[in-house]
């Protein structure tokens, strides 16, 4: 019995399309056998991951199942095999139980039966073989400085994936040239067959619903067109990148067999805490210590930008503690090109913890002033 897809990917029966795949990335990088080498615990996760996103992901498949739960995927149809096993009968071992009520017909109970399963149920297939031939996504993480993301760099990835044959260039045959096209199908990958009082489409026996045959395959793939190595990406992350960026590498995740498209290689940024500064969007805040007669009297204060140069900054006579001063364009770079935040320098006082003789006197001199009784600060 397949497990329910919802619970393996650990999303609602009402998540979007966009939330099933970012769960899926996720625990697809988690249980990924190149990071779990000889864990047979976590290959079953993978593949159970990989199954429930497999019918999730189609609109149709997502529909039965939802409809008929367990049953409509019962002998392994979620991998888009003939729906009806061998004896191709619709209704044997019990693996649909129908619910006649609400006003259902049997015609339209049959119909989205066979739409969960790529068909439409009275002839003419509702999705292709090519698309489940197409290479996996890939994705990785990586955690940069805040000063990483302020300059942008370059990072590195390495890993192992299935990548187009070289011997074959894709094709898996052993002259590297297009299969021919299958006679039986014509190509389509599918053949047409009734079943009582409905027609209905199923891969091609003679093909295996590739749409070409494949007479003597390449030694090096065995007719896959694909071989796994090991691979170097370099992944540019921009300037003002933000925490939680995924940034995307079309065409350079697993490649696709038989010549069908690769699919792309995703990296999400998350972004170290910073000791000095917090980032608010474009903008950076520093807490700064300044000296009680620089808040009183005025004055200028030196402070250090995240790229590394010094500023004077000026303080205005009675700034208060928790007052924030601006300095323009000096924050983390913006979208648009050229455009910096700014950054604020949030107020702190420096409180002197020895003080001469001179000093005691004086500032016990100025507490007994009215002026100071009155509260200026």
């Amino acid at each position: 019995m397949n497990k329910n897809p919802y619970e393996v990917l650990g999303v609602a029966r009402d998540a979007s399309d966009a939330d099933i795949k970012k769960a899926y990335h996720k625990l697809v990088l988690k249980y990924h056998p190149d990071k779990n080498p000889g864990d047979k615990e976590a290959e079953e996760k993978f593949k159970e991951v990989n199954n429930a996103f497999d019918i999730l992901k189609d609109p149709q498949k997502r529909a039965a199942y939802d409809r008929f739960g367990d049953a409509a995927f019962a002998g392994g149809n979620a991998s888009g095999a003939n729906p009806f096993g061998a004896g191709g009968n619709p209704f044997g071992n019990g693996a649909f139980h129908f619910n006649m009520g609400g006003g259902a017909g049997m015609e339209d109970i049959l119909r989205e039966a066979m739409r969960g399963f790529g068909f439409d149920g009275f002839g003419g297939a509702t999705s292709r073989g090519e698309s489940r031939r197409a290479g996996r996504d890939l994705l990785d993480e990586v955690v940069i400085d805040l000063k990483d993301a302020y300059f942008g760099k370059t990072h590195t990835v390495k890993f192992s994936s299935e990548v187009q044959c070289e011997k074959c260039h894709g094709f898996g045959t052993a002259d590297g040239k297009q299969a021919p096209t299958c006679k039986r199908c014509g190509g389509t990958g599918y053949v047409q067959t009734s079943r009582g009082f409905f027609a209905m489409e199923t891969p091609c026996p003679e093909c295996n619903g590739l749409g070409h045959k494949i007479d003597k395959k390449c030694s090096e793939c065995d007719g896959a067109g694909t071989v796994r190595k090991n691979r170097t990406l370099e992944v540019n992350i921009p300037a003002g990148v933000e925490d939680g960026t995924r940034l995307r590498l079309a065409g350079q995740g697993e490649a696709g067999q038989n010549g069908a498209p690769a699919g792309d290689f995703f990296l999400d940024v998350h972004i170290r805490p910073d000791k000095k500064f917090e980032r608010q969007g474009s903008d950076l805040i520093i807490k700064v210590d300044v000296p009680f007669t620089t808040l009183a009297l005025g004055g200028e204060i030196e402070i250090e930008t995240i790229d590394d140069k010094k500023l004077s900054v000026k303080v205005p006579a009675g700034t208060q503690i928790g007052e924030k001063l601006r300095v323009r364009g000096h924050g983390m770079p913006g979208r648009r090109a050229g455009s910096f935040g700014d950054l604020y320098i949030d107020i702190n006082m420096k409180v002197p913890t020895k003080l001469t003789e001179k000093q005691k006197k004086l500032l016990n001199e100025f507490a007994g002033t009215k002026q100071e009784k009155k509260g200026w600060f």
